[in-house]
């Protein structure tokens, strides 16, 4: 007997989640030296994290053997206090992925239905599966999600709509206007969970009013992350905003101790650092200036972005992938999201940037 058959059909079916190549990885694999590789396929910040993070944590190390608050009182005073919202709205998460599971293993049993965009994330469908409901797929519009495709798929089965603004990995924006007509629209029966994992990276005429917009729906969920701009994407911390009625049931399938206590310093100093989220926010601007002109140089077309990563097109993108990841240049490769002729690469410092690029020519040039 074959053990793993005791699994339900639909957990076995699940192709697991594929991170972003390590750079111990692709040493070992090429023979490179580490220094020498540059990892443009994560989304990372390539600052590192805030000074003021870094202090936070050195002061809380020797504190390890304690367990965290499972509750995280200060982290959640913090948020509170950054983002006007009651504590009682606030949940926490082992990243912001852990929110996105909370909101299908809350909302969501076999038989109902989540959706979600084509070119999408890929948690989307993962967290659908893993519970046994059904994913429903919106076909993208110019790599963009479709609202009205959304609103037409909607049934009595329909449960969670999944949406990312900006959107990983088109890098795609929906404009404020058109997504509060959205919600305008959304049946009260239907949880939207609106995914902003890269808003520190818009412009101020660009950022998000979703968190004003909580009052008036009470389905709404928000996702954040520190993991992007913040730079703590090894300690996992993430958190979700939301109607204090939708809070509790979230935490009732909550882990406990789900963010662990350096995580949960580490996110209120860098909440406290408003200059180092504005640096990075202006080296990604300044990198993103700095790679599409150098793609146009190449002659390469793109999908204008919003976050701190873009979609390229290449020809014979895995063959590229593979010669870059020769010559120690990590990027992603997308064709699991649909997208087999499209790299995405993470805005880096501007040195990674144009070494990227050159590679790149080099390797085109082959």
């Amino acid at each position: 007997m074959n053990v793993s058959n005791l699994a339900p059909d639909y957990v076995r079916a699940i192709a697991p989640y594929q991170g972003g190549k390590p750079i111990s990885e692709l040493a070992r694999e090429m023979g490179l030296n580490e220094a020498d590789i540059v990892k443009l396929a994560s989304n990372e910040n390539p600052l590192g994290i805030s000074p003021k993070a870094q202090m936070a944590i050195d002061d809380a190390i020797a504190d390890i053997a304690r367990y965290p608050d499972g509750n995280s009182f200060a982290l959640r005073n913090a948020v509170s206090q950054k983002f006007g919202v009651d504590a009682n709205q606030i949940v926490f998460g082992n990243g912001s992925n852990d929110i996105l599971e909370l909101s299908a293993r809350a909302f969501l049993r076999a038989g109902d239905e989540a959706i979600f965009s084509q070119h999408a994330f890929a948690v989307y469908p993962l967290v659908t599966q893993a519970v046994g409901a059904t994913g429903v797929v919106v076909p993208a519009s110019n790599y963009a999600h479709d609202l009205d495709g959304f609103l037409n798929a909607i049934t009595p089965k329909t449960r969670l709509i999944f949406v990312a603004n900006p959107n990983n990995p088109t890098g795609t924006l929906i404009a404020k206007d058109a997504l509060y007509a959205f919600l305008k629209q959304v049946p009260a029966h239907v949880l939207v969970v609106l995914d902003e994992a890269y808003d520190e990276y818009l412009s101020a005429d660009h950022k998000s009013e979703a968190i004003g917009w909580l009052s008036e729906f009470a389905q709404l969920i928000i996702s954040r992350t520190f993991s992007k701009a913040y730079g703590l994407a090894g300690l996992r911390v993430g958190f979700g905003l939301m109607h204090a009625d939708v809070a509790d049931i979230l935490n009732r399938v909550r882990q406990p101790f789900n963010v662990n206590s350096i995580a949960q310093v580490a996110a209120i100093a860098s909440l406290a650092d408003d200059d180092f989220v504005q640096r990075s926010y202006a080296l990604n601007q300044a990198g993103m200036a700095q790679l599409t002109q150098g793609l146009a140089q190449l002659g390469l077309s793109y999908i204008p972005s919003y976050a701190n990563f873009i979609c390229i097109k290449v020809p014979n993108a895995a063959k590229v992938n593979q010669q870059l990841l020769q010559k120690g240049v990590i990027v992603r490769p997308v064709a699991n999201y649909g997208m087999p002729d499209y790299l995405r690469v993470s805005i880096g410092l501007f040195s990674e940037n144009a070494r990227f690029l050159q590679v790149l020519e080099e390797v085109l040039k082959s």
